[in-house]
C-alpha cells in the first residue's frame, strides 16, 4: 500500500490478503504468509496498516438468521422522495434499527432502495406506516417481502474481471468463477 497526501493505493499483494480474509477471516498471518508466499511480519504490517486507514473497517462473524432460530421476514423496500430530501430521508432510514442496508439509485426517478426485517407482515406494515410514509419527502413506497432466499454474500474486492466471468466446465457442466 502507498500512501500519499492521504490517499492510498493497494498493490496486488494488499488485495491478495484482503481476498484471503473476505474468504476466512479467522486465518493466521502464517497461514496467509504460506499461501501468498511471504513473511507472517509482511502479512501483520498490510494488516495493520489496512486497519489504520479503515480498509479493513471491523471482522465479524455472518450468522444465518434462520439456524439460529429467528424467524423474521425480510423485505426490500423502494422509497421514492422529492429529490430535494431523498439525502435526509436516506440518513434518517439509516438511524432506524429494523433498516439492514440503505442506498440510493437514480432511474426515471430518484429512489432510495433500503432492506429491512421485521417480526412479521403486520409488524412491517406498522414500521412503513408509521417509520417510513410520514417522512417529509417520502412520495410513495413499495415494498417488496423476501420470500426465498437463493444467495446472500458479502461483496469481494476483484481486481481481475476475469475473476467474474462465469465458465463452463465440460466434464460436470457446472458454472465455475475463475
Amino acid at each position: 500500500m502507498r500512501v500519499k497526501n492521504n490517499s492510498f493505493t493497494l498493490d496486488s499483494i494488499d488485495i491478495k490478503i484482503l481476498e484471503l480474509l473476505q474468504e476466512d477471516a479467522r486465518q493466521t498471518y502464517t497461514e496467509i504468509g504460506r499461501r501468498l508466499g511471504i513473511a507472517h511480519s509482511t502479512v501483520y504490517d498490510r494488516i495493520k496498516r489496512m486497519e489504520n486507514y479503515g480498509i479493513i473497517k471491523k471482522y465479524t462473524a455472518l450468522v444465518d438468521a434462520e439456524k439460529a432460530g429467528a424467524r423474521n421476514i425480510t423485505a426490500i423496500m423502494t422509497v421514492y422522495t422529492d429529490p430535494k430530501e431523498s439525502e435526509k430521508v436516506a440518513e434518517k432510514l439509516c438511524s432506524i434499527p429494523q433498516v439492514l442496508e440503505v442506498y440510493t439509485s437514480l432511474s426515471e426517478e430518484l429512489q432510495i432502495i433500503a432492506k429491512v426485517i421485521a417480526e412479521n407482515q403486520e409488524s412491517l406494515h406498522d414500521f412503513v406506516a408509521t417509520a417510513v410514509a410520514p417522512l417529509p419527502g417520502v412520495l410513495r413506497i413499495r415494498t417488496s417481502v423476501i420470500t426465498k432466499k437463493f444467495k446472500e454474500t458479502q461483496p469481494l474486492i476483484v481486481n481481475d474481471p476475469k475473476k467474474l466471468t462465469p465458465t463452463t466446465n465440460n466434464e460436470n457442466k457446472q458454472v465455475e468463477l475463475r
